[in-house]
């Protein structure tokens, strides 16, 4: 091989060396694409490599080629390669002889979503896919929480420094959990449970288990919550006509974030922190107050509620899974909740909680 073939492959050899150090009595099964992304194919990754694993129990372990640089230098940033990292997954494995299929399309479909937005995945990060991460399984993991990898971590490439990023299949409640602590601790946690971070379809959700879910309220009340944007649909916040002359506050939430939005709300503002709640065409940021609570809008789109203790408390006992109507007395304040309407991945109605 020339020199010129070795350097033009760096970044791709830097991968395939670190999983043989890790793999060194196996075969890789490597699957890449027919035609190059950026020679119009519909893949954004070159390819994916999977090895069987039997650390914690056998499974399939899945890794990326593509988020980074595998070839010549491109990007201005000589500190990291490409977007930074990899991504890898471990699925438990059946009575298959081959791996599935399914989490190759996922990591196609996560490279798609950070090439098209610019959106980047970190440790700690969280993401709803919609539905059930494997479409034509019966699961309850209808999310993906991120974390770094626990064996093969990150390395220094001649391309820049890069992440290998595991994606790990959660429940819904597991995601709101993530959202209302802190993503590494919650991870660290769920690897009590689940060692390696490994996928299975067929198991419950971690925060059945009374133990994890005190260790979880412990941790909330010790650190509150690291995420400081929540992102909704259904959310308002306007005043309305109540009487002649007389207008009142009225914040709007969804059914199906009323419990997550209350946890949040005590774990971030108890440690002085705000919240901000978002969505399309709306912002609202709530602040603690040491003081009287306040109500107003800084700019025609974006709101400001002040709470006071007896204003967080009263609110975050208002906010019930359910749609309703109920005034505030501690505060000129109206809670309206109404319906949220899950979808799926094509935008179909699911459920809908009121």
């Amino acid at each position: 091989m020339s020199n010129e073939e070795i350097y033009e492959t760096t970044g791709f050899d830097a991968i395939s060396e670190r999983l043989a150090l890790l793999y060194p009595n196996q075969k890789e099964r490597h699957y890449g694409t027919v035609i190059k992304y950026a020679l119009g194919g519909k893949d954004p990754l070159d390819g994916i490599s999977v090895y069987k694993s039997e650390k914690g129990m056998p499974h399939w372990h899945y890794i990326s080629y593509g988020f980074t640089e595998l070839y010549e230098k491109e990007s201005e940033d000589k500190e990291v390669s490409g977007w930074g990292f990899e991504l890898t997954f471990r699925l438990k494995c059946g009575t298959e002889k081959e791996p599935p299929v399914w989490p190759m399309n996922l990591l196609q479909n996560l490279a798609r979503y950070v090439f098209n937005s610019g959106n980047v995945f970190g440790n700690g990060h969280h993401m709803s896919c919609n539905g059930p991460i494997a479409l034509a399984e019966k699961t309850k993991l209808t999310a993906l929480g991120f974390r770094i990898d626990p064996e093969l971590g990150e390395m220094d490439t001649e391309n820049g420094h890069m992440e290998f990023l595991q994606a790990v299949g959660i429940t819904e409640d597991e995601m709101h959990a993530m959202m209302c602590w802190n993503g590494d601790n919650f991870m660290e946690l769920m690897d009590q449970t689940l060692p390696y971070g490994i996928t299975d379809l067929s198991r419950n959700s971690i925060m059945e288990d009374a133990t994890v879910k005190e260790k979880w309220s412990e941790g909330v009340e010790r650190d509150g919550s690291s995420t400081a944007f929540l992102y909704m649909d259904e959310v308002g916040f306007e005043t309305v006509e109540i009487a002649p002359n007389a207008r009142a506050w009225v914040l709007r939430v969804g059914a199906g974030h009323t419990e997550t939005l209350s946890t949040m709300l005590k774990a971030r503002l108890r440690k002085g922190n705000e919240l901000y709640l978002e969505t399309k065409d709306l912002a609202i940021v709530f602040k603690h107050s040491e003081d009287k609570p306040g109500l107003g809008m800084d700019e025609p789109d974006f709101g400001v509620i002040e709470l006071n203790e007896a204003a967080l408390n009263e609110l975050c006992e208002a906010l019930q899974p359910h749609a309703g109507f109920v005034c505030l007395k501690s505060m000129p304040l109206a809670l309206e909740i109404v319906p949220t309407y899950i979808k799926d991945h094509e935008g179909n109605v699911i459920q809908v909680i009121e």
